[in-house]
C-alpha cells in the first residue's frame, strides 16, 4: 500500500476520471495540450460552459490537469507525472 497522500490522491483521480464527461476531457488533454476553456468546450459540444468549468476544476483539484493562466485565458494540460502515476490509459 501507498503511502496516506498517495492514497487520498489516487481517490482524487479516479473520482475525477468516474465520471464520463470528465473522462472525455481529460483523453481529449492527453491528445492535445494546451487547450483553454472555449477550445475544451468546442471539442465537447454538449457540455454547458458550466458544468464545463465544475468539471475542470475537479480534474485540476485532483492534480491530473494543470491550468496556468495566459492573458485573459486559462490553458489546460494533462499532469502527465500524476497521469502515468494514476492513469496510464490516457497516455496509451
Amino acid at each position: 500500500m501507498g503511502d496516506h497522500q498517495t492514497d487520498q490522491q489516487a481517490v482524487k483521480v479516479y473520482k475525477a476520471l468516474g465520471e464520463p464527461t470528465r473522462l472525455k476531457i481529460a483523453l481529449l488533454l492527453s491528445k492535445e495540450s494546451d487547450l483553454c476553456f472555449t477550445a475544451i468546450g468546442e471539442k465537447l459540444e454538449s457540455v454547458a460552459g458550466s458544468t464545463l468549468s465544475h468539471h475542470l476544476k475537479q480534474l485540476t483539484d485532483s492534480g491530473l490537469i494543470d491550468s496556468r493562466k495566459s492573458g485573459s485565458y486559462i490553458h489546460y494540460n494533462v499532469n502527465r507525472e500524476v497521469a502515468e502515476k494514476f492513469a496510464p490509459y490516457l497516455m496509451a
